[in-house]
């Protein structure tokens, strides 16, 4: 993390005020600005860590921060602890415990037995902007909380970020879900982090998930959940890509070509101006006879279908991740409109527009085709014409992207019957044999 003083802003401000309020001070709104009310609340945490008081955020700031970055801490046991106990003395629950350290037997902790504690909050943040450093956090969190977990690296972006995948379940059917193609759409990604740690949560307890068994759900199906695949690019617009850095220079200098789009607001490609859900081979040469007759020949904020199919590495590790795997199911998450879109051309995947009809009761959203304009090179566009399997580009929220955060909680509420419908239809084994 950057070092943070009084007057800088952006995403690392918005997580150091993150970890100072679940710390127990008051750092003022989490809007990432550093005003006199952060650096005070930085000053008390400082003093508490037993750290000299500069109001700065520095390596020793982060490194006392990091239990409260990651929602988890270490705990060495002495005589006379006992997981109750701990639970009471950190203000967190058994079952997060017994779920985090499956090897410990409750009635004969070892003294000096290293023991994983959640902390009292969630990990996931939901009223904080994005970042790839916010989402590494949180990865380590969740997994530190759900051993049963996994997570891996199945490519790199252009800057060379990993593209993380997460998988939970043991069922031999797969299921994929995927955010983030269009980095000012990055409030998809919170959503299926927060979706994955309520089902964690629900299976590691022995509990349910909105009426739904997650034991049943663990043992049908297995889930596999790439939550950003942009990350340079949501990077850039959530303000953590330095602005002095070559790729944010070459960003600006790309985005000065287009001034009717904001910026970087309005940057939905990837770091070097290639739009990675027009990057699919899936009909993409009339994606790009579209495009360019719009005006996009070249890189841009959004639109420009880079110069061949899978050009770019990360829709290059999107597409060898599928081919990887047997999905019978995917959703891939978008922002804006309150849509499912289930067809691609005249490919109707058996029961496809059953489930979207389920997924709409659940959400309130409407069922559509894509329009023409935005129909082609798309992944779920390749994944439909693909396998003739049931894929979906889901379209959360209204109004313009980046969605505001206050819209989250509804948007949750909306898609948490949508995400649990994708891994029932399959856990169930109701989708046609051969498809």
């Amino acid at each position: 993390m950057d070092t943070l003083r009084y007057g800088d802003t952006g995403s690392h401000v918005q997580i150091l005020q993150m970890g100072l309020a679940r710390a127990g001070m008051d750092p003022g709104p989490q809007d990432g600005i550093f005003r006199e009310q952060t650096r005070t609340a930085l000053q008390a945490f400082q003093i508490q860590a037993g750290l000299t008081p500069t109001g700065i955020a520095g390596p020793y700031v982060w490194e006392a921060l990091h239990p409260y970055l990651v929602g988890y801490r270490v705990h060495t046991t002495v005589r006379g602890d006992t997981l109750y106990r701990l639970a009471r003395q950190y203000h967190t629950r058994l079952g997060a415990i017994l779920t985090a350290n499956p090897q410990i037997d409750p009635g004969r902790l070892r003294i000096g037995q290293a023991v994983i504690i959640p902390l009292g909050f969630p990990v996931v943040p939901t009223d904080i902007a994005y970042s790839s450093a916010l989402l590494e956090l949180v990865l380590e969190g969740l997994r530190a909380r759900f051993p049963f977990l996994t997570m891996e690296s199945v490519g790199r972006s252009i800057l060379g970020r990993p593209l993380y995948m997460i998988t939970m379940g043991e069922g031999e059917r797969e299921v994929f879900y995927n955010a983030a193609h269009h980095a000012n759409e990055w409030i998809t990604t919170p959503l299926l982090l927060a979706f994955l740690e309520a089902y964690a949560r629900a299976y590691g307890e022995g509990g349910l998930l909105s009426g739904m068994d997650a034991a049943a759900l663990y043992s049908g199906v297995t889930l596999r959940m790439v939550p950003m695949v942009n990350p340079d690019g949501v990077d850039l617009v959530t303000g953590a890509l330095d602005v002095e850095s070559d790729a944010y220079t070459q960003a600006l200098n790309i985005a000065q070509n287009y001034p009717g789009i904001p910026f970087p607001s309005g940057w939905k490609a990837n770091i070097r101006g290639v739009d990675l859900n027009l990057n699919y081979p899936a009909e993409w040469n009339t994606a790009r006879e579209i495009k360019a007759a719009q005006g996009f020949t070249g890189p841009a904020p959004r639109d420009y279908v880079g110069p061949n199919p899978l050009s770019e590495p990360e829709t290059q590790a999107i597409h060898g991740l599928t081919l990887d795997h047997d999905f019978q199911l995917i959703l891939a998450y978008h922002s804006q409109g309150e849509l499912i879109y289930w067809k691609f051309l005249d490919y109707e995947p058996a029961r496809s527009f059953e489930i979207a009809q389920d997924m709409a009761r659940a959400s309130g959203y409407l069922v559509e085709e894509v329009p023409l304009a935005s129909g082609y090179a798309g992944y779920k566009d390749w994944f439909i014409q693909t396998y003739d399997r049931p894929g979906y580009t889901i379209e959360v929220g209204r109004g313009v992207s980046p969605l505001p955060l206050e819209q989250f909680p509804g948007i949750y509420r909306d898609n948490l019957g949508i995400l649990l419908i994708g891994l029932q239809v399959v856990a169930d084994g109701t989708l046609p044999a051969d498809q």
